[in-house]
């Protein structure tokens, strides 16, 4: 028997709940209702949204032969077999979709071997992703197709599924007359954070196990952790990995500590290598924190060295500390411009020779021709400085570091103003 969630599919488009962005007046989808013919459409977003429902539903709106694979098992040598099929459709006169669920598991290859047959129009291709396609679509494919955002179901929308999945008497649970408990479809919604799926799953599972006791009413009771408990949207190498990296770095740069901790915590229960996420304080260490307090950089490798030793769980504690110190120590990006600066101004005048005085004369040939002549060792001079010209001539004087006023580098940059006032123009 199908599960509830299939049983409740939309048979047309009037029954179809969520993403009214899509059929709003300058909406796509409405747009595409309007001018009465299909086109090739990627339809994006998390489980349970209805990316695959409504491309059913579309296909049926436009009168279309509907051909539906998956990626992940569909071989060419069976894609070329629906094309064929395609082709004569459209020698007929009739048009064609074909439906590819998980469309970002198709290689390069395979997804190039459908370009020609989508320029033409020999098939109308109705792709399905979790993954953003940016990613996983290769740019001649992406670029002759619509992409659509799904959205998660808001609670309501997932309520009004729920209610309708116990109300319907023939393809929902409308004859056993359920009753339900205050909350109980709130915190089944609330749990399934937008997918629709989890809900419908979720209240299946309570209502056929209420039946097989003789039941007819469910509590809140009957509700464990287990059963809403839904796995966290993560893929290490889909687009959500990159955007809680992302937010976690932004939170560290940000000096938040509550959030830094968060998303540090949201990879963790995910999967995420916890040694990918000490690399990331270590980067943000050193890039983000800088000469405002060189400790930070210390204390991230120490983590990520801890984390070596200990392993889970008590290597997590250590990667919590290094990302609230990162988090809460002053901030300086003058290092990673100082960087930048340099390989800018060496890209642009190419590689200066070193001044005579700065060489070192290893052999007596090398004094005769003057390496080394004029240099004035520090340590011979008061407070171990003295000025010198220690750039190449045609980039006499060059800045490249621009100390910030906070932190540890607040006495960095009065030792660097004060000793070369006079030589260096030390405008900021």
């Amino acid at each position: 028997m199908p599960t509830l969630s299939e049983r409740l599919r939309p048979s047309d488009l009037t029954e179809f709940v969520g993403q009214r962005h899509l059929f709003e007046d300058k909406g796509l989808i409405n747009l595409l209702l309007k001018r009465r013919k299909p086109f090739s459409l990627i339809f994006w977003g998390p489980p349970g949204t209805g990316k695959t429902t409504l491309a059913y539903l579309l296909g049926k709106e436009f009168q279309c032969e509907f051909y539906a694979v998956s990626a992940v098992d569909t071989t060419l040598k069976e894609l070329k077999e629906i094309l064929k099929q395609t082709e004569k459709l459209k020698n007929l006169g009739k048009r064609s979709i074909l439906f590819i669920d998980e469309i970002h598991r198709f290689n390069k290859a395979q997804q190039a071997f459908l370009l020609p047959y989508v320029e033409r129009e020999d098939i109308y291709l109705f792709g399905a992703t979790t993954e953003n396609p940016s990613f996983e679509v290769i740019p001649p494919l992406l670029s002759r197709v619509k992409v659509l955002r799904f959205n998660p179901l808001t609670e309501e929308e997932l309520l009004h599924l729920l209610n309708r999945a116990l109300k319907d008497p023939y393809r929902g649970y409308g004859k056993e007359e359920i009753q339900v408990e205050e909350g109980v479809l709130e915190a089944i919604s609330r749990a399934s954070e937008g997918d629709a799926r989890f809900a419908l799953n979720t209240l299946e599972i309570l209502v056929e196990s209420a039946l097989a006791q003789g039941q007819k009413r469910l509590s809140l009771q009957d509700l464990s952790e287990s059963l809403l408990s839904k796995p966290l949207l993560y893929d290490k190498s889909g687009e959500e990995h990159y955007n809680l990296i992302s937010a976690f770095h932004k939170s560290l740069r940000g000096s938040d500590p509550d959030a830094a901790i968060y998303w540090m915590v949201r990879m963790l229960k995910a999967g995420e290598d916890p040694l990918y996420i000490a690399r990331r304080i270590l980067i943000c260490a050193a890039e983000d924190v800088g000469l405002a307090d060189p400790m930070a950089l210390t204390i991230a490798l120490s983590a990520f060295q801890a984390y070596e030793v200990l392993g889970s769980p008590e290597g997590e504690i250590a990667l919590a500390m290094a990302a609230l110190y990162v988090a809460l120590a002053p901030k300086s990006n003058s290092a990673y411009q100082a960087l930048k600066a340099a390989e800018e101004e060496i890209e642009r005048s190419g590689y200066q020779p070193v001044p005579l005085h700065l060489r070192n004369p290893v052999t007596t040939f090398m004094a005769k021709m003057g390496y080394g002549k004029g240099y004035k060792y520090p340590h011979n001079y008061e407070g171990a400085f003295v000025l010198e010209d220690y750039l190449p001539p045609k980039l006499k004087n060059k800045r490249f570091y621009f100390p910030k006023p906070h932190g540890k580098e607040k006495l960095f940059r009065e030792s660097y103003f004060n000793l070369w006032k006079g030589f260096k123009s030390l405008d900021e």
